[in-house]
């Protein structure tokens, strides 16, 4: 899980390459874990919400720019 802060400091189109890499993640967890092979179930949520934090971080940016 990262800090908002963290995301803070990245700029907009790494913000939209996160959010990316993040719904890979999210596709490839829940699909390990309809199969029954995660682990950690928790780790979904964990990037559920890091995923939120990004897009609130993109449309604060896109308001002040």
């Amino acid at each position: 899980m990262k800090k908002i802060a963290e995301f803070k400091t990245l700029s907009m189109d790494e913000l939209m390459q996160k959010e990316r890499d993040l719904r890979k993640e999210l596709f490839n967890l829940r699909f390990r874990h309809k199969m029954g092979e995660l682990e950690n179930p928790m780790k979904i949520r964990e990037v559920r919400r890091d995923i939120a934090r990004v897009k609130t971080i993109m449309s604060e940016l896109g308001k002040r720019g």
